[in-house]
């Protein structure tokens, strides 16, 4: 298709149809100029195809396979991973002709409240990117696009459509959007799809500074930007501020829309053809991209949702090795979940799978398992039949696993929770059977964090999130030590709701949002605020030990331009063999901007036989030490100290060494009259012109140091009072008139002048 020619011969009013679908999950054609649709579908975790026909009204889908939701791949660590998950989701929707699969998301979990949470990766920005950049890379190799999702800003379900996210560019740039540009420069996605929420209080289906301006000037994105459904508010401002795409159909009333804004002079064609040009483009991929021959083996994806969910699987807790289970031992499953997995979360992700296994269907393969019902998921009630079956069972037994989490009720699209705690049924129940059993391991279904009153009267936990139709298989696996867990938490379980930074602005006052908690989300938060978690980011147990030794940097000093490779040696101490994920955190040391104690920057994760040592390797760009200065607009390496910590998980730090990053970036200075002596004697420029022209002051204020007659506190206070006086204080404060206000300004005017040709 030559889009410069179509471009020509297609109407106003055909332009302004290719700006929104003709249906549910296809873009609308143009037969005339043989232009045919593009179906999109519904994953990120499994293809949710609905038949041709349907409607919004009429959602049936097809038969697929669910993989593990992103709430548990993320805590993979694996890159390699997510692109095979990638590369079948990419089979299946080439075999049943899908050209877009909508996802991943990789909004970050500011608050674990959020409904949504489980189509997320974390709270944390580069693991968000890297768990994207794979699972897109691997989707889109099979010649099938991906939609990356919610841009921008989508932390929470409470007033979605409506509400705004009110926040400064540095948190922006630094926490919420970082997924995204990592994303969209490492995978170049076919399409962004943006929220439904605004951005301090601009629409994001109609904010330019979002769609054109940080995507696609900063950024370089070159594909089609779609809307979430129904997300759109004004159709003509979207096409101006880049949104090529309304989903779904609008029934013309839209498409009207924009052929009055062309003809009224409101809306420049030109804006138009532009977007016009990019569903185009995707037209053109998707047509190059088409091949009949694809088949779908779903046996064999259930196999690797198995794999994928064992190697996402966290062991939170595990007193006195009593995992894995010994086969010969009395054991008891309990919970309904053990017969009836909750393995994906509600709403548009909703997979129709072709079969599920359930943990009761797979022990058979290890060993024969006790069975007590123990709760209801339809009620929070507990049913004191249920509980003291399920005692009973626990008694004859001499392990008693208990299947727990979340329903369907507690957490979904469209709703956030309330709290963290789980179904109050669950909770009696644990705690009854931990009175007559004193082996007990519970496995927990959920998709985002729940508190754990009983964490210590347990001796095992295992969390499993939300891990897909082969749950139960990858739960016995790692129950019986067929697989030895090695997932870790992408995100902080923090002891209580309130520990959480978002507690008092979650979900915001009706549409007003505050993230006042700013760049401080997660880990950064409770390190920070020195706040003891209940299991901290990249925490996981495994059944054996790793020791980390032999930390070593290609360099002591380098240039902020340079790369840093640093190199450690990880040994398998124990007797099974294992996978650990090393964690590279970055400290700055002396950043004048306040920064997080540590960021992760890094991980590899590597597999070990009882033993066995491996060198692991990172290598550290400019980015790993950047943060996002406000007043230059863009990221900064500030010169100094850094530090370097390797570890098995955010508080669980094995090793450290420092560097010294050089650096030409300066942070951009604009002087006033109310600049503080002290702001500008910090200046090398500022203290040379202070010390030409104000030797009265600087004077005065070594007197303060200095004079016997004075106490200590009154040289603290006079010290302070001068340091952080404004400048402008020089023609009252002083003994003797020094300058006019006209030459103060003409001083401060040089300064500036000085510090811009500095920059």
């Amino acid at each position: 298709m030559n889009i410069d020619v179509i471009l020509k011969e297609l109407t106003l009013e055909e332009k302004a149809s290719l700006c929104s679908g003709s249906d549910a999950w296809h873009t609308q054609p143009i037969p005339r100029l043989d232009i045919p649709a593009v179906m999109v579908s519904d994953g990120p975790h499994g293809l949710r195809k609905v038949n041709e026909t349907a409607d919004m009204s009429n959602q049936a889908a097809i038969e697929a396979v669910c993989f593990p939701c992103a709430c548990a791949t993320a805590c993979s660590f694996d890159r390699e991973l997510l692109s095979t998950m990638g590369k079948a989701l990419g089979q299946s929707c080439k075999a049943e002709k899908v050209d877009v699969l909508l996802g991943p998301g990789c909004n970050i979990k500011r608050s674990p409240l959020c409904g949504r949470n489980f189509e997320y990766f974390s709270e944390d920005p580069y693991l968000a990117t890297e768990i994207a950049t794979a699972h897109i890379k691997g989707v889109q190799s099979m010649g099938v696009g991906t939609s990356l999702k919610h841009f921008a800003c989508n932390n929470q379900e409470t007033r979605r459509m409506t509400c705004s996210a009110n926040m400064d560019e540095r948190t922006f740039f630094e926490i919420y959007a970082a997924a995204f540009e990592g994303a969209v420069k490492n995978a170049k996605p076919y399409t962004i799809m943006c929220s439904y929420n605004k951005l301090n209080n601009v629409y994001c289906s109609e904010n330019a500074f979002t769609l054109t301006d940080v995507l696609r000037k900063k950024w370089g994105f070159k594909g089609l930007v779609m809307s979430d459904w129904g997300a759109v508010n004004n159709r003509p401002l979207g096409v101006q501020a880049g949104l090529d795409l309304e989903m779904p159909t609008s029934h013309g009333v839209n498409d009207a829309l924009i052929v009055e804004a062309v003809k009224s002079g409101k809306l420049d064609e030109k804006d138009l053809d532009r977007v016009v040009r990019n569903v185009l483009e995707l037209v053109n991929k998707a047509e190059s991209n088409s091949d009949e021959t694809v088949t779908w083996d779903k046996q064999a994806q259930h196999e690797l949702a198995r794999k994928i969910a064992r190697e996402s699987a966290v062991l939170l807790r595990n007193e006195d090795s009593i995992l894995p289970l010994d086969k010969s031992s009395k054991i008891a499953f309990i919970g309904e979940f053990a017969n009836t997995p909750r393995y994906q979360g509600s709403g548009s992700s909703h997979i129709n799978s072709f079969k599920v296994t359930s943990a009761l269907e797979a022990v058979k393969n290890y060993c024969d398992v006790d069975y007590a019902k123990g709760y209801a998921t339809d009620t929070d009630e507990a049913d004191d039949k249920l509980i003291n079956e399920a005692v009973e069972c626990a008694k004859r037994n001499d392990v008693a696993v208990i299947f727990a989490g979340l329903t369907d009720i507690y957490e979904s699209e469209g709703f956030d929770r309330k709290h963290m705690r789980m179904p109050s049924n669950q909770l009696t129940l644990i705690d009854r059977i931990c009175e007559v059993c004193s082996n007990v391991v519970v496995v927990l279904h959920n998709g985002s964090p729940v508190e754990l009153p009983f964490a210590a009267k347990v001796k095992g936990i295992l969390e499993m999130y939300l891990g897909g139709q082969a749950v139960g298989s990858a739960t016995c696996d790692l129950l019986f030590g067929e697989a030895n867990p090695c997932g870790k938490l992408s995100e902080t379980f923090p002891l209580k709701l309130s520990d959480n930074p978002s507690y008092l602005n979650f979900p915001g006052h009706m549409d007003d949002v505050q993230y006042k908690e700013g760049i401080f989300v997660g880990y950064r938060y409770y390190d920070y605020k020195q706040i003891e978690p209940m299991y901290p980011f990249g925490h996981g147990l495994s059944y054996t030990t790793f020791e980390y030794s032999d930390m070593k940097l290609s360099s002591q000093t380098i240039s902020s331009t340079d790369e840093l490779t640093v190199s450690v040696n990880v040994t398998n101490t124990g007797k099974f063999e294992g996978k650990e994920v090393v964690q590279l955190y970055v400290t700055d040391d002396l950043c004048s901007y306040t920064r997080p104690i540590r960021e992760l920057k890094g991980f590899e994760k590597i597999s070990l036989k009882p033993g066995e040592t491996k060198k692991v390797m990172f290598k550290l760009d400019r980015r790993a030490f950047a943060f996002y200065c406000t007043d230059a607009h863009d990221w900064i390496v500030e010169e100094g100290d850094f530090t370097i910590s390797l570890g098995s998980s955010s508080r669980d730090i094995r090793t450290s060494c420092s560097v010294y990053i050089s650096s030409d970036d300066i942070i951009p200075i604009q002087l006033t009259v109310n600049s503080t002596f002290g702001d500008i004697i910090s200046i090398p420029e500022g203290k040379k012109k202070l010390e030409e022209l104000f030797d009265k002051i600087n004077t005065d204020i070594s007197s303060a140091q200095t004079d016997e007659t004075m106490g200590a506190a009154a040289k603290k206070m006079v010290e302070a009072m001068m340091w952080e006086m404004p400048i402008r204080a020089v023609l009252s404060f002083t003994g003797k008139p020094i300058m006019t206000y006209k030459e103060l300004e003409n001083l401060i005017s040089e300064l500036n002048d000085e510090l811009g040709q500095r920059s």
